[in-house]
């Protein structure tokens, strides 16, 4: 292997190459970006950079000096309009033809836009990138009152940032409860009063939501009718979406890749050809059947594939873990929310709302852990589910227990 191929220059791609060298690999190494930036963390665009408190330049994920040190050919911003598989070629939009041995797709995902019209819309913003970043924060300075369509973890994340900086903040979600398709409906009541403490108003339940921009001021009115065909409208200066996540797999359609909502991948982070591999956002999760958008699971896999590309066949068996920070209050999630309905849910209360809500299987094992302000409880938890341990439900829930104690043999 003599010419590695890597589309996407986010956190995937970075440390896909970062292992190859650690790995000894000495072959060239190309990385094609269609961002002016690349190689930075996104997770802070919404919470420290949004509150002032982080600028663009302490989001990269390395060192100059480390990333130089990997001796990389960057391509930047470039679009990959087509991947020659017989001939192990990428085409480029500037007319480069790229040959490799091994390929890599990390082209993550951009914001679901759900009505074409509202991208036109200069007051209707998105938070995906850096640019995104730059393009809000031009805005603020002049907004008093942001409406946030989506009730997940984007939109709080960003409904916390805002009101956090005394900006009015109304949060419009089309389900019943926040994050429905990822927690307990205890786990929503939390966030809805964690919000609602903190001034945000919330409206559930908005079925239908139309976005008009004034031409005169370019003002965001927000029409919405709820269950009861009620219809409310109100006008904002500036309007987030926070409407979930498109996975950008049309250049694996495009080659002729297995795909379904993202690229299939196999333990080894490995497509339906041999010489391709994907990671991060736009690669189906191989236990799970679904794509997971995480920065560990980016860096994991990215990790995991340039492993592969080198023969070594390490599987991909990381549990999932993400984390929001909203406020005061850091939120970690580790595991995967499929099937919690039928879990037993057990709540660790605590006097200041750092709450730990367990979710065990009828062996009482932990498939789902939702942590306040607890880093320490998801570390071990980390440790239990590795070794597929039992737990008591009495144990987890008593606060004069150390659950640090409750190690695996």
């Amino acid at each position: 292997m003599n010419q590695t191929v890597i589309i996407g220059a986010g956190q995937a791609a970075i440390w896909t190459a970062k292992t190859l060298r650690s790995e000894g690999y000495e072959g060239s190494i190309t990385i094609i970006g269609d961002e002016d930036y690349a190689f930075y963390e996104r997770p802070p665009l919404s919470k420290q950079v949004l509150l002032g408190e982080a600028t663009h330049e302490s989001l990269k994920i390395f060192k100059d000096d480390v990333v130089d040190a990997l001796d990389i050919v960057l391509l930047k911003p470039v679009t990959v309009t087509h991947i020659d598989r017989q001939s192990k070629t990428v085409y480029t939009n500037d007319d480069r033809k790229i040959p490799y041995d091994k390929l890599l797709i990390a082209t993550g995902s951009k914001a679901k836009i759900p009505v074409e019209k509202w991208a036109s819309y200069d007051n209707v913003v998105s938070l995906r990138n850096i640019k995104d970043s730059l393009h809000i924060g031009e805005k603020l300075n002049q907004v008093d009152k942001v409406g946030v369509i989506g009730g997940g973890w984007i939109g709080l994340e960003v409904a916390a940032s805002l009101a956090k900086r005394n900006i009015e903040v109304t949060v419009y979600e089309m389900n019943d409860r926040l994050c429905a398709r990822s927690v307990s409906q205890e786990v929503s009541d939390y966030l809805l009063n964690l919000h609602e403490q903190h001034g945000v108003h919330i409206k559930l339940s908005c079925k239908n939501i139309d976005l008009n921009q004034s031409d005169i001021d370019q003002s965001v009115t927000v029409q919405t009718n709820d269950d009861t065909d009620k219809m409310d409208a109100t006008t904002y200066d500036l309007v987030f979406l926070g409407t979930g996540a498109h996975i950008n797999k049309e250049i694996a359609e495009l080659s002729g890749l297995e795909t379904s909502d993202g690229i299939v991948v196999d333990c080894y982070c490995q497509t339906s050809d041999p010489n391709i591999y994907a990671a991060g956002d736009v690669a189906i999760h191989p236990n799970l059947g679904f794509c997971i958008q995480s920065w560990s699971n980016a860096q994991h896999q990215g990790v995991i594939a340039a492993q592969s590309m080198l023969e070594q066949r390490i599987p991909y068996e990381e549990t999932p873990w993400l984390w929001s920070d909203q406020y005061d209050k850091n939120i970690q999630i580790l595991g995967s929310p499929v099937d919690i309905d039928h879990c037993q849910l057990v709540i660790r209360a605590d006097d200041a709302g750092d709450d730990c809500f367990f979710y065990l299987d009828n062996h009482k094992k932990l498939r789902y852990l939702v942590a306040i302000n607890n880093n320490k409880v998801v570390k071990i938890a980390k440790r239990w589910i590795k070794a597929d341990l039992s737990l008591d439900p009495e144990v987890l829930k008593d606060n004069s227990v150390n659950l640090m104690k409750i190690k695996p043999k």
